[in-house]
């Protein structure tokens, strides 16, 4: 009975050790190299007419809880102006550019590291904070359109931070006319300097974000522009 009883546990033990995820670090990894000096910008100060949906500030967001205090939007002053330019040509189509996301404190995607599933992590819907975010280097940027006319945001494939298939830029399915509109937007972004993430049509990181480190600075200490 000892013997059985102790196999029982081992194999409790093991199961336990292969769902469970692997401790989060306490702090952001350190790096090597020379970086520029960061200068985080408001996207909405450079023009007013980008939309702001900061999910991350509500509890509409897969967190289920405000992870912000505030609802802005920050990034590395080149990529700021980068999102500015297609903010602009798009207009030529009828739209404008909503920001889900912008720059995003390390200390949050070490939170959201924590709460999702290992099959999330896995799949890459969340960064591991051992490596840090491209948006902790505020050089990444999540965001869709919005109709000129109206101002109401224009459908997509999928919704913000859904953790399907459908999220993926080459997906397939739905209408042509979703798909069209969403190619538009990585075509322009693609023209100023950003790559869609390849698990998210939303996600958009600028090409030199590897030149910045990674920030843990929250939006309420984070001054405005020059």
């Amino acid at each position: 009975m000892r013997i059985l009883a102790s196999f029982s546990l081992f194999v409790a033990l093991a199961c336990a050790t292969a769902t469970s995820p692997a401790p989060s670090p306490s702090h952001p990894p350190v790096e090597a190299g020379t970086f520029r000096a960061p200068d985080l910008v408001e996207l909405v100060r450079l023009d007013p007419t980008i939309h702001l949906d900061i999910r991350y500030a509500t509890t509409n967001n897969f967190a289920r809880r405000a992870v912000y205090k505030e609802a802005r939007a920050f990034l590395q002053r080149p990529a700021a102006e980068a999102v500015v330019r297609a903010h602009r040509a798009l207009a030529a189509q009828g739209y404008g550019i909503v920001v889900f996301d912008g720059y995003r404190p390390w200390s949050v995607t070490k939170h959201f590291w924590e709460i999702v599933t290992q099959k999330d992590r896995d799949r890459g819907f969340v960064a591991n904070p051992a490596k840090g975010s491209k948006h902790n280097r505020g050089c990444a940027v999540d965001l869709s359109l919005y109709w000129l006319a109206t101002g109401a945001e224009a459908q997509m494939p999928s919704t913000y931070d859904e953790f399907s298939d459908r999220a993926s830029p080459k997906y397939a399915g739905g209408s042509a006319e979703l798909l069209a509109r969403r190619d538009l937007l990585r075509a322009t972004m693609e023209k100023e300097g950003f790559e869609v993430d390849p698990g998210e049509w939303w996600h958009y990181n600028y090409k030199d974000w590897r030149s910045y480190p990674i920030l843990d600075v929250p939006f309420e200490r984070i001054g405005n522009p020059k």
